[in-house]
């Protein structure tokens, strides 16, 4: 499939403000690790290739197992993940699909349990940003496979 459009170049002033957004979710508190699981988690959900492709890479890249990212969609029945991930996925699940359904209490309830007011905040940045990302790989028709790692060879 081709590209549409080049966003970073179209709209290089627009494109600034998302890596800025980027940037800001990943000089906060939340581990690498949670963000790249929370990324890779929404992206399944919107059906983008061009995310999953660049989460799974970085996220092997920072350590993550295999059996973690395989599990991933699944990650209610998988005991592998903490109560802190567990919470942090079933946030970004309701905010993601919040056209759906609202964001309830009891996720909100469950959430709170692991992240303070900053950290959810960020948390809530972090779910914004990958659907944002997300709409623009997948209006546009990013490229999918052929994202490197920073640092790494393909």
């Amino acid at each position: 499939m081709d590209s549409r459009i080049d966003y970073r170049k179209a709209a290089p002033d627009a494109f600034k403000a998302m890596l800025d957004l980027e940037a800001a979710v990943h000089r906060g508190s939340l581990e690498d690790s949670l963000i790249e699981l929370v990324k890779m988690r929404v992206s399944q959900i919107n059906g983008c290739g061009y995310c999953l492709d660049m989460h799974s890479k970085e996220a092997r890249a920072a350590g993550e197992t295999e059996q973690r990212l395989y599990l991933l969609q699944v990650w209610r029945e998988a005991p592998i993940y903490t109560a802190r991930e567990r919470a942090a996925l079933a946030w970004a699940e309701a905010v993601t699909l919040v056209a759906q359904a609202e964001v309830s209490d009891e996720v909100y309830a469950t959430v709170r349990e692991q992240f303070d007011e900053r950290a959810l905040v960020e948390l809530n940045l972090a779910i914004i940003a990958i659907n944002g990302w997300n709409r623009m790989a997948i209006a546009f028709r990013a490229r999918v496979g052929d994202y490197v790692v920073a640092g790494k060879s393909k």
